[in-house]
């Protein structure tokens, strides 16, 4: 009798998880969510793996982190602005407005340029003047440090010419360069910023207008890097 009712138990038993088995599949298939829940646990999956590997996920986090600040750390120009920097201890950005309220120096030039010869008279500050005020740091070790520096100037459309430091330099150089604020008494619209104005050029090509950039290098990484 004993065992006819522990097997009568056991049967039951059985029955009851079958039955139980029968209704949690079929609520899973009759359920519309089923699929999102099986996208949910794939995604939770994933995010365990990320979190299983601290290094993976820190290091692109570094990584988007550091470009969002390179990207965050070179602010764009404003009309006329022009940054000047490079190997320079002060780098800051000057405009016409800035230019305009400093000692001018006035030159009268020839050239030749697409247009044919040119006259004209321009007035502004030197050059090496507003690139002293960022302070360029040339090497005080060596003879003449500063004959190893150059100026690199960009201007509208990545227009570029570059400089030997002693042609800008007065205590090598003759003439100066100017970073003009008018030509022939009229002055340059501030949206466009000074040009530059090279009175020993007998060629227009380095009177680079609308300029945006002034960059101070200095020639040893190449040089002594070049095999």
């Amino acid at each position: 009798m004993r065992c006819g009712r522990r097997n009568q138990r056991r049967a039951g038993l059985a029955l009851a998880a079958v039955a139980a088995l029968l209704v949690a599949s079929c609520g899973q298939s009759a359920d519309p969510k089923g699929a999102d829940g099986a996208k949910g646990g794939a995604k939770d999956g994933a995010a365990g793996a990320a979190s299983a590997s601290p290094s993976a996920g820190a290091g692109a986090e570094a990584s988007a982190g550091a470009g969002a600040s390179a990207k965050a750390s070179v602010a764009p120009l404003g009309p006329g602005e022009v940054r000047v920097g490079g190997a320079v201890a002060k780098p800051y950005s000057v405009t016409l407005t800035d230019l305009r309220k400093l000692p001018q120096a006035s030159v009268e030039v020839t050239f030749t340029s697409a247009k044919g010869e040119q006259h004209h008279t321009y007035q502004g500050v030197p050059l090496h003047d507003v690139l002293k005020t960022a302070e360029p740091r040339f090497d005080a070790a060596k003879k003449n440090g500063q004959l190893r520096g150059f100026v690199s100037a960009t201007g509208g459309g990545d227009y570029r010419a570059v400089f030997a430091w002693a042609e800008i330099d007065p205590g090598f150089a003759k003439s100066q360069v100017l970073l003009a604020v008018s030509e022939d008494g009229v002055a340059f619209d501030d949206a466009a910023g000074p040009r530059l104005v090279v009175p020993q050029d007998t060629k227009g090509g380095r009177y680079v207008s609308e300029l945006n950039q002034l960059w101070v290098g200095v020639v040893d990484p190449v040089v002594d890097g070049a095999k």
